[in-house]
């Protein structure tokens, strides 16, 4: 029976590491988690620490501005996922992650390192719009610096996630969804690919012992998850059993209220334009350079766009 890689987390009382921390502990892996002794009072991250070494986790104190901690966490893993926050409404971390690649570099045992990804894959993105494409740049530092280093690495494109997307009828700055109206994006026909967070952590963590993902990009695409905007709301009216009122704003409309938004909401709404209005997620087909997660590993059981709406009745 092969051995399971020992896993690290770093960003692990995050909106995806917590989860990655339950999904390491649940196939089997010895799992760290990495906490910044800058936690101070927290008590809501305090608790979640908490609770993961009840679930068998050890705890690790470390910190990016403490280059000695990094390393001497990076040693006792095999394998190290970075969940460090890319959002800028939230907090914006990626190249926080150089540090962690020279950590990495230093500690000589790593097998595989997962850096900060998640969503769209930056290496489709060179194309991108100001001032969205600093979040998919930032990324490709990284990248590079893994890669120079000579690094085994796996890129997790893991497109939208669901929380964000369906529960708002693909709609920014909505997260539930009405049952009144929606405004369409456009003509709302661009595909897009919805991922339940908890599968994108599923998937992820299969990742790290698998060899045929080593050195590539696993792109998360469940096949009955990849509708447009349109189809979301169908989907939606069927389950309420009402049709909702229907406006549409042109990408010449969003553009313009896009520009009126402070910089961290022009970035996040500069994803949500290529997403919908030019189709990014699905507009290119997956080369040798990438596996795709659900033909990968078919025996996990991904939440379909319905069963994932039906938590909103």
């Amino acid at each position: 029976m092969m051995i399971k890689s020992k896993v690290l987390v770093i960003g692990g009382t995050g909106y995806l590491g917590k989860r990655l921390v339950k999904a390491s502990l649940g196939q089997g892996h010895e799992t760290y988690v990495l906490y910044r002794p800058e936690i101070g009072v927290d008590i809501d991250k305090v608790q979640m620490l908490l609770s993961f070494k009840e679930q068998g986790a050890h705890l690790v104190q470390g910190s990016f501005n403490d280059q000695r901690s990094l390393v001497d966490a990076v040693k006792l893993a095999d394998v190290v996922i970075c969940a460090v926050s890319g959002v800028h409404i939230r907090s914006h971390h990626i190249l926080l992650q150089l540090k962690l690649v020279d950590a990495i570099k230093e500690a000589g045992n790593v097998k595989r390192f997962l850096p900060s990804e998640f969503g769209t894959d930056p290496a489709k993105m060179e194309n991108a719009m100001e001032p969205g494409r600093v979040t998919f740049d930032d990324k490709m530092v990284v990248r590079k610096a893994i890669e120079d280093a000579g690094i085994p690495f796996t890129y997790v494109s893991a497109n939208c996630f669901a929380g964000y997307f369906l529960g708002g009828l693909c709609q920014p700055g909505h997260i539930i969804p009405s049952r009144e109206h929606v405004s369409i994006l456009g003509n709302g026909k661009e595909k897009a690919i919805y991922v339940d967070e908890d599968d994108i952590a599923t998937y992820t963590i299969k990742t790290v012992d698998d060899p045929r993902t080593l050195n590539k990009t696993l792109y998360i695409r469940p096949p009955n998850n990849i509708l447009s905007q349109r189809e979301v709301v169908q989907i939606w009216e069927k389950l309420i059993g009402k049709e909702l009122r229907k406006s549409t704003i042109s990408s010449e409309e969003f553009l313009a209220a896009m520009s009126e938004q402070n910089y961290a909401e022009q970035i996040g709404l500069t994803h949500y334009y290529h997403v919908c209005y030019e189709g990014c997620l699905t507009n290119f087909e997956i080369g040798d350079e990438g596996e795709e997660a659900s033909e990968l590993y078919p025996e996990v059981e991904y939440t379909t766009v319905e069963k994932y709406m039906k938590r909103y009745l």
